[in-house]
């Protein structure tokens, strides 16, 4: 059996890597454009789509399963949805080239960690408005996700992914264990850390299809 070529980067043959970032408009279209990573192709909305459709839907439906919409405010429903919305679309988005290219670019590490805090709005919010987990809940996942993104920054790049993935286990586990959600909301921990750990921290190199090549 023959082996794979590669390049001279050390990618497979028929694959380069694309650190480019396009330029973007100004005003609202290129706001977008930037936050959810510049130069996205086609394939890349249709994949993110069909996986935010599928993934909301299955989530809704595990929700209803469970009677998580039932007895709630019409604030608690919209907010259920709004984090529903953000948690499948943030761990597909961030798992793009664009994003990779765009919040891993030089001098962007204030700006992940901004990010990360903004999270804690939702961490605020499940004991406030859903009414779920209460304080210790809210401070131990404070903790874990503050901690988390420190250690993972702080590491040399070839120990981001396995420590990130080593802390996403950790919060999880420790979720299930001694910070349980009601059931309705038993997934919120596994994709809330999920997009913010393993998807937004870790730096991965951009590989594209080089245009024409035959594998």
């Amino acid at each position: 059996m023959s082996r794979p070529t590669t390049t001279e980067t050390g990618a497979p043959a028929g694959v380069t890597l694309d650190w480019r970032i396009p330029p973007t408009p100004r005003g609202p279209a290129g706001a977008l454009r930037r936050f959810l990573g510049p130069g996205r192709t086609r394939g890349e909305n249709l994949v993110e789509f069909g996986g935010q459709v599928v993934g909301m839907s299955l989530l809704a439906a595990y929700i209803t399963s469970t009677d998580g919409w039932t007895g709630r405010s019409p604030l608690q429903i919209a907010l259920l949805a709004i984090i529903v919305f953000d948690l499948v679309g943030g761990v597909l988005t961030n798992s793009t080239n664009p994003a990779k290219r765009w919040y891993h670019r030089p001098g962007s590490r204030h700006r992940r960690l901004l990010f990360i805090g903004s999270h804690l709005a939702y961490l605020v919010a499940v004991p406030l408005l859903l009414h779920a987990g209460g304080w210790p809940w809210l401070l131990g996942n404070a903790a874990l996700l503050l901690g988390s993104a420190a250690l993972i920054e702080a590491l040399p790049v070839q120990l981001k992914r396995p420590a990130a993935m080593a802390l996403y286990l950790s919060a999880v586990l420790v979720n299930l264990t001694w910070l349980p959600l009601p059931e309705p909301l038993l997934w919120f921990p596994v994709l809330f850390f999920l997009k913010l750990l393993a998807c937004f921290l870790v730096p991965e190199a951009p590989m594209v299809r080089v245009p024409g090549h035959r594998s």
